[in-house]
């Protein structure tokens, strides 16, 4: 029910934008999470469909921006000044409950996940 795209090779400095197209149902809160080579998958941001709530990881604030197009049922993560450490197999993911802004980094309350789209930065 959901898929990501926009992945690809980009110099670092440079900039992505990722989507996420969610079919046939309109979830509560969505998910960008990450996971680089060798490394466990991690939290990126989250959002409310409401857009009443947004948290962003630490590592990724000011430069990664997430918004929504309400219309298309489309999710997109816009990013800027890449840096190698971004690479990374990127996920979008989807719950149909409102999570609390603490909650939102959590991957085991969102229950679909999109298939991934990597994105590599060389340097």
């Amino acid at each position: 029910q959901l898929q990501a795209s926009g992945g690809g090779l980009v110099q670092a400095g440079g900039s992505l934008r990722l989507s996420c197209a969610a079919s046939g149902r309109t979830f509560s809160t969505y998910g960008w999470f990450r996971q680089a080579p060798g490394k466990e998958r991690e939290f990126v941001v989250g959002l409310r469909w409401s857009g009443s709530t947004t948290r962003y990881a630490d590592s990724v604030r000011g430069r990664f921006t997430i918004s929504r197009d309400k219309a298309n049922n489309m999710l997109y993560l816009q990013i800027n000044s890449l840096k190698p450490e971004d690479t990374a197999v990127y996920y979008c993911a989807a719950d149909s409950r409102s999570l609390i802004f603490s909650s939102m980094a959590r991957q085991d309350l969102y229950h679909y996940w999109g298939q991934g789209t990597l994105v590599t930065v060389s340097s």
